[in-house]
Parts: structure tokens; C-alpha cells; sequence
């Protein structure tokens, strides 16, 4: 994997860069839509290539583990083959459902027993089957096992989870390289900064994540309640330590505002099951603001979705007839929204991008912040 960093934002921390794959190149800033079960809810891959016009997908590793299972995996030739997908593939490691299944498992010092969510069965997650499980995945970026720490969160709990999770890392790390891609190509390994919301922990854990000179680097553990005041920064704070020459995950992340000012933070890539989940559910993000399509005062506009929208569907359709969809239960309304969704996500990070490229990002997001957060 190669990782080239192609402009900087005069006035912010924002950065324009590439990441190249054996699956293809990356633009960055770029948000990953979020195919847990090996799809992306409700949309077909066709439509998530050539209208949202996503780069790069995520699979979850707990899930795809308990279904299908390896087996099918590796008789399939790994996630890509399985679900058609051509392009790059990042796989969670299985470190968030983790922090919520905590119900259901047991952690210790060699990993996690759980119960399946499915059957109840019991299994057990490690640092080195974490790594053999996203070989036969074949992700092109995968995850180091880590604990996400809850919100509020004791510092003594927090100083432990990060503790352990760096000891995690290093049975990643050299149980990968003992081991070999499946399936003929490449596959990276990104570690994960954690420490709660303690400045402290944050810095020292992005001091050793730094250390071990990874392809990429990831920050986990925010977006789990904490204010958005404490989410910024603690970004800036591990932005400012993880090198400048690799790329920086901000793992599920978030609103199109949290990503504009993450970006403006140094962040390179996203991801977030906000835009189906919000979709599925009716509301839909747009240039302009958030509408909550199954309100009455949709119900005579048959204007577009949005005028000029990212999507084949905002053409398509107009937002009554998605209001109707969605009063009458329909599914193919949360398919519409779904898609609408991902590709106006798309549609900003692209702008993002070409403003950090002309050299007045800055001023743009500034702009635009006063407009998505608001309600139409």
C-alpha cells in the first residue's frame, strides 16, 4: 500500500492525498460505506460503484466470521469474489462489537470469549485469530484487535483497556507478518489509537501506535457518546502526533458536520453507518440541511429530492413520492434514502477534496457547516 499526500490546506490541518491498493487507488478524504454482512444495506453493489461512486467499502469482522463463516470465505476466494465487489475492502476488526456486546463476553489478557449474538454459541476472539480471520476475509486494509472503551469511561479502566490493547497490537503485528495473503494480493495493517477522552492516554498511545510504523494509523473509542467539543479534541491532539505521511482513520465517524471538521483536523478517511441507518428511518442529509421526509409538509412537493443531488435518485424521484413510500412501508423508501445518503456523503468528501486542492477549504467549510446541521 502507498500512501501519497498531495496538498495541504493553508489555514487548517486538512490534507489531499492518495492511497493506492492492489484493488485500486483511494482518494483522500474519503468515507467508506459501512457493509457489515459483506453488502451495503439496501443497495446494490452496481449502484454503490456507479452512483454513489464509493471507493472503498468495510466489512466487519465479527459478523462475516459468524456469517458466513471462514469456510465459505475461503472456498468463495475471499469478501471480494463473494459479494462482487472489485474494488478495496477494509475489515473492523471486531474491536467495537467488543464494547457492545458487553454483555455477552469475557475479556482477558488472551482476548475475548463471547456468546454469538445469532445462537448464543460461544467463541473466542485473539489478536492472532483476529489476524487469520481478516486474511481469509482478504480485506486490503485490516485492523488490529482492540477494546473500545465505553463513555463516561474511570481513567483506571481506560489506562488498562489502552495497556492491553497495545499488547494486543504486538501479537498483530507479529502474527501477520508470520502469516501470508490468501488470495494473491497485499494486505495492510492498521493499529488503532485508544485511551478514552484522557488527553494523557491519548498522546501516549498515539506516541506507541506511531512508534510501530505502520502502513496507516486509526483512532477509535470517540463517537461513543462523548460531547463533540471533546471528540475535536482529542483528534487534534493524536492528528498532531501520528506521522504526517501515513493516512489517519477516524473510525465511525459520523455527521457531515463531525467529518468537515475532522477533515479540517487532519483526518484522511471515514466511516459511519449514519447515512443508511438515518436513511432507513427517513431522514435524509442534503446541501442544503436534514429533512425528515415522512413529515406532512412533504406531502404535495414533488420536487426533487434535492435539486442537483449527487444521486441518480434525487432526479428520479420526487419527495412526495418518497414521503408516500415511507407512510406506506414500503421498502424501496429507505432504499431510495439510503442511497441518497451515501452519495451525498460521497459528494462532500469530493468537495472536500477539490476545496483542499484550490486552497480555500477553509472558507468553504465554514459555509457549509452553517448549512447541513440545519432542519428543512
Amino acid at each position: 500500500m502507498i500512501f501519497k499526500l498531495l496538498k495541504t490546506d493553508p489555514a487548517t490541518s486538512a490534507r489531499a492525498g492518495e492511497l493506492i491498493t492492489d484493488h485500486g487507488k483511494i482518494e483522500t478524504p474519503i468515507f467508506m460505506p459501512v457493509g457489515t454482512l459483506g453488502s451495503v444495506k439496501g443497495i446494490h453493489m452496481h449502484d454503490v460503484r456507479e452512483d454513489i461512486n464509493a471507493e472503498i467499502i468495510l466489512g466487519n469482522t465479527y459478523h462475516l466470521y459468524l456469517r458466513p463463516g471462514m469456510e465459505i470465505m475461503a472456498r468463495a476466494g475471499g469478501l471480494h469474489k463473494f459479494n462482487g465487489w472489485d474494488k478495496p475492502i477494509l475489515t473492523d476488526s471486531g474491536g467495537y462489537q467488543v464494547y457492545s456486546l458487553s454483555q455477552r463476553r469475557k475479556l482477558d489478557e488472551n482476548g475475548v470469549l463471547f456468546h454469538s449474538h445469532i445462537d448464543g454459541s460461544r467463541h473466542q476472539f485473539t489478536p492472532e485469530s483476529v489476524m487469520d480471520v481478516q486474511r481469509t476475509i482478504g480485506a486490503d486494509i485490516v485492523m488490529a484487535f482492540d477494546e473500545c472503551t465505553p463513555y463516561p469511561c474511570e481513567y483506571e479502566y481506560a489506562k488498562a483497556s489502552m495497556e492491553i490493547t497495545h499488547r494486543w497490537l504486538d501479537r498483530c503485528i507479529s502474527h501477520f507478518g508470520k502469516t501470508e495473503p490468501k488470495y494473491g494480493f497485499s494486505q495492510s495493517l492498521f493499529p488503532i489509537v485508544q485511551g478514552s477522552t484522557y488527553r494523557y492516554l491519548r498522546q501516549q498511545s498515539a506516541e506507541v501506535i506511531a512508534s510501530k510504523e505502520a502502513d496507516g494509523n486509526a483512532i477509535g473509542g470517540l463517537s461513543v457518546g462523548e460531547p463533540h467539543e471533546i471528540m475535536y479534541e482529542i483528534t487534534a491532539l493524536v492528528c498532531g502526533i501520528l506521522p504526517v505521511e501515513k493516512p489517519r482513520y477516524l473510525m465511525g465517524v459520523g455527521t457531515p458536520a463531525n467529518i468537515l471538521e475532522s477533515i479540517a483536523l487532519g483526518v484522511d478517511m471515514f466511516d459511519c453507518v449514519m447515512p443508511t441507518r438515518n436513511g432507513r428511518n427517513g431522514m435524509l442529509f442534503t446541501k442544503e440541511g436534514i429533512i425528515n421526509i415522512k413529515n406532512k409538509k412533504w406531502e404535495d412537493d414533488f420536487s426533487p429530492v434535492e435539486e442537483d443531488g449527487a444521486s441518480m435518485v434525487d432526479k428520479q424521484y420526487s419527495k412526495a413520492y418518497l414521503r408516500h413510500l415511507f407512510v406506506a412501508g414500503e421498502m424501496l423508501g429507505s432504499m431510495i434514502a439510503s442511497q441518497h445518503n451515501l452519495a451525498f456523503y460521497l459528494w462532500l468528501v469530493r468537495q472536500a477534496r477539490n476545496h483542499i486542492r484550490a486552497g480555500d477549504f477553509a472558507s468553504w467549510k465554514d459555509e457549509m457547516l452553517q448549512k447541513v446541521a440545519r432542519r428543512l
